[in-house]
Order: C-alpha cells, then sequence, then structure tokens
C-alpha cells in the first residue's frame, strides 16, 4: 500500500472550537497534515483520504511541545467557515459608523 502525506497551512483569524476536544484554540496560523492512501486496482492513480490532522503548539507549561489531533475534513471546513463569518461581523461592526444628527432648528 502506498502513502502519501500533503501539509498546508490555514489560518484562523479568531479563537475557535473543535468537536471532540475542549477548550477554545487561539486564533493563529495551524499546520494541516492530511494522509492519503493509493486506491489499487484502477487504471488511473487516485487516493483515498485515510486521516486529517490538525498540530496544536503547546501552550504555557507546554509551550515547545506539539501534538496531532485528528480532526474531520467536514469539522475543519466549518470551523474555517464560522471564523470567516465572525471576522466578517466584526469588521461590519467596526466600519459602521453613526450617521450626523440632523440640525433641528
Amino acid at each position: 500500500m502506498t502513502m502519501r502525506s500533503t501539509r498546508s497551512t490555514v489560518k484562523f483569524s479568531n479563537p475557535f472550537t473543535l468537536p471532540g476536544y475542549a477548550g477554545e484554540m487561539p486564533a493563529g496560523d495551524y499546520e494541516i497534515l492530511i494522509e492519503e492512501e493509493l486506491l489499487q486496482g484502477l487504471s488511473f492513480e487516485a487516493y483515498r483520504r485515510t486521516a486529517t490532522y490538525l498540530t496544536v503548539r503547546g501552550r504555557g507549561n507546554h509551550a515547545g511541545s506539539t501534538a496531532l489531533r485528528t480532526i474531520s475534513e467536514n469539522d475543519l471546513k466549518e470551523a474555517l467557515r464560522r471564523d470567516q463569518a465572525a471576522t466578517e461581523n466584526r469588521k461590519v461592526h467596526s466600519d459602521a459608523t453613526l450617521s450626523p444628527q440632523e440640525d433641528s432648528k
């Protein structure tokens, strides 16, 4: 069985949560590791995802350590969607201005 790994980076602009993990993760850049296996018996090369991991850096007493947290592709997409919505909502509120009061003379 032939395996391959792909690494990418995602950016969370806001603190976020993930199903199955207690507590809130801080905003920042996170490395994603995707493992896939080659499907055998096909007339073309195709891979099937076997695992997705989020690399989490330790904080506080655990600074300097890293951990791989298993995450589903759907949970990752949903966390990124919520982060984008929160960022857009924050931007709309910060861009809002009060209109000047009309002079009622």
